[in-house]
């Protein structure tokens, strides 16, 4: 059966790759009775808040289950609306608030809404990698800006506007980003609005870990700047609802009836329960619980670094949010393919090289979640420069 050409543009998810041995070690680990650590998947190890799951269930039994609108509950879109407004300092319309399938049918809608065949799309790298795909999605391209540790490995103003070409369409941004934990500075996120602005295209700022963030500096939603971005939003992350398959968007007023229209024949509606079970997420007893697990990461962000850099890896930029440090491994390896795997067969521990989020340099990279506990990431650290000295690049 002939494949359609798009696919041949979409590249590969490279971290399953790792999952795949992973599954297979944590087999033979379990024979030996011994326990693998997992830092790769960016999912927290809490699950939803208790407020969530009684709604949800609740939901369930009241027979909350039929089709909503396609945007999604009234009730909710006002309660995100609320957050804006109480968290942010920022007035939403709800009617411009969307509730989506998860960030991704987010970003699925957006650049099925905004990218024409053949477009391009300015792109941070590193970058998550299902970015990308998206964008293939609907038939455009990506174009990678590189950046480095100076630039908190996010795009400038200035970058962006060299860049610039003929085919762009716009630019897709995430503060905090993933891999690196690393935001945007707001007077610099300004500016880019007003390049992109300028320029008659459209900025899309993924803001699903912006609620795991670490500094005030950067704890305010784009949408604070400038009203015409599109901020892409989650459950996933801050409630902790990944499977849930949950989120939400924020349009400009001129995209909500277009949207309308396109995410009502794509997904027909977000999950009922779910979107029942999320109005939970914003009374107070969960809100308290949502701060008390924010600073659980932070303080799992705390002992993490120092202790990677302590055993010879290089941070070169402290995460500010999210929960993943991006680490430079240089120092012991000219791969950090090969490494990873070799790390994994030899302490347990699991790790995600480069190659999935960065063309420049993959492989000097490594990313680590650090959505596990306080116990489980030293023992991490401590098993892995025991490797290290076995292999001869740190002293004992």
């Amino acid at each position: 059966m002939k494949l359609a050409s798009r696919i041949g543009r979409v590249e590969p998810f490279y971290v399953m790759e790792v999952v795949r041995e992973a599954l297979e070690q944590q087999r033979q680990w379990n024979a030996l009775g011994r326990s693998m650590i997992h830092l790769s998947v960016g999912e927290p190890d809490f699950t939803a808040p208790p407020e969530v799951v009684a709604a949800g269930a609740r939901a369930l039994r009241e027979g909350e289950t039929g089709y909503t609108l396609a945007g999604g509950l009234p009730a909710l879109r006002q309660a995100i609306a609320r957050h804006y407004a109480q968290r942010h300092g920022v007035d939403v319309d709800p009617a411009r608030v969307f509730v989506t399938a998860g960030a991704s049918a987010a970003l699925t809608l957006a650049c099925l809404l905004l990218v024409d065949p053949g477009a391009e799309v300015l792109v941070p790298d590193p970058t998550y990698p299902c970015n990308k795909n998206f964008v293939a999605a609907a038939g455009g391209s990506v174009r990678l800006l590189p950046t480095d540790a100076a630039s908190r490995f996010q795009p400038t103003a200035a970058q962006i506007d060299a860049a610039w070409g003929p085919a762009t369409r716009g630019v897709l941004l995430a503060s905090p980003s993933n891999p690196t934990g690393t935001s945007i500075d707001p007077a610099e996120l300004a500016r880019i609005a007003a390049v992109v602005r300028a320029r008659g295209g459209f900025l899309l700022v993924d803001e699903i870990y912006l609620e795991l963030g670490f500094d005030a500096r950067f704890g305010r939603s784009a949408l604070a700047l400038d009203d015409g971005i599109v901020s892409i939003n989650s459950f996933s992350k801050s409630f902790q609802m990944t499977g849930w398959r949950l989120g939400w968007m924020v349009v400009p007023p001129e995209l909500v009836e277009p949207l309308g229209r396109l995410a009502g024949n794509l997904f027909i509606c977000p999950s009922t329960p779910a979107q029942h079970a999320a109005l939970a997420c914003f009374e107070p007893d969960t809100q308290a619980e949502a701060e008390r697990r924010r600073a659980a990461f932070q303080q799992r962000r705390d002992v993490i670094v120092p202790e990677l850099r302590a055993i010879g890896f290089e941070v070169p930029v402290v995460p500010d949010g999210a929960f993943y440090v991006w680490v430079d491994c240089s120092r012991h390896t000219a791969d950090s393919w090969d490494f990873c795997f070799e790390a994994m067969r030899a302490t347990g521990v699991v790790l995600v090289p480069g190659r999935d989020f960065v063309a420049a340099d993959p492989q000097r990279w490594f990313r680590l979640s650090y959505a596990n506990s306080v116990d489980k990431l030293r023992e991490a650290t401590r098993r892995l420069a025991q490797f290290l000295q076995a292999r001869g690049t740190l002293a004992a």
